[in-house]
């Protein structure tokens, strides 16, 4: 891993990921991807500004409540990127989420989701799974409230938090579902262009560092992976490139340079 000096968001993002546990994870790692590729991936952490952190929450589309659950999992991020000491002070507190600054019907329309057969497939034996699940959460809860106890009731709390993620995810697979696409799987990469599926190791020439990423479609992205999208400011720069070639990367922050060092299947 890097030093603290020179970290980058995408590598704090990884670490910060990686350690995370419960049952909100998945939300959480929607949001800080978002707001990694937002300010620059390969920017360094401690170039981020408090002025770039709270005009982030201006991109936080939908609802007060939504705007605010979102800017909650880069709170998170912020929080622990201080706490490991790769910030010196807690960039989060400069996220403000401001009422009636965005309305439900300013939401964009949804779009449709491209996947495989059988990520669908996956996506579906979840969903089955999760619902069976309800029954039993619900007894569980009922159990837990017949301790009259409620100030010290862990099980009481536990069974909620498990339901109220559970209720979330079924509602967020559904919608997923809903808007897929099937595509057909495409072949493996071949030869030194990087394609859809390509790994990329690329030299971020103003930090002169190597970072590698693979290029998914947008359904499979993950950030802890390093699995970016091809639609990604870095992915639509990098794609059809070869060794050698120089691309250039607009984020936030400013301009990235980046040489593709090589292109691996």
């Amino acid at each position: 891993m890097s030093d603290d000096t020179t970290i980058t968001l995408s590598e704090a993002a990884r670490e910060h990921l990686g350690v995370l546990s419960g049952d909100d994870v998945t939300t959480i790692q929607a949001e800080v991807e978002r707001f990694v590729r937002w300010a620059g991936a390969d920017r360094e952490l401690v170039q981020l500004t408090a002025h770039q952190v709270a005009s982030y929450a201006e991109t936080l589309a939908g609802s007060v409540t939504d705007a605010a659950r979102r800017g909650d999992a880069v709170k998170k991020f912020l929080a622990f990127a201080n706490k490991a000491g790769y910030t010196t002070t807690n960039l989060g507190t400069h996220l403000r989420i401001k009422r009636g600054s965005r309305r439900t019907n300013n939401v964009p329309a949804l779009q449709a989701i491209e996947m495989r057969d059988e990520d669908k497939a996956a996506l579906v034996t979840e969903l089955e799974s999760l619902k069976v699940q309800r029954p039993q959460i619900i007894d569980d809860i009922k159990r837990a409230m017949a301790d009259k106890d409620f100030k010290e009731n862990a099980p009481l709390d536990a069974a909620r938090e498990r339901q109220a993620y559970v209720e979330s995810r079924i509602r967020k697979l559904e919608m997923t579902i809903d808007l897929a696409v099937i595509v057909e799987a495409a072949e493996g990469p071949k030869g030194d262009v990087v394609q859809l599926g390509s790994t990329v190791v690329l030299r971020n020439l103003n930090a002169d560092k190597d970072v590698s990423y693979t290029l998914v479609r947008p359904a499979e992205v993950n950030a802890s992976q390093g699995r970016i999208s091809f639609q990604s400011p870095v992915g639509q720069a990098v794609l059809k490139k070869r060794p050698g070639d120089e691309v250039e990367v607009v984020a936030p922050s400013g301009t990235i340079r980046f040489r593709i060092e090589r292109v691996e299947s």
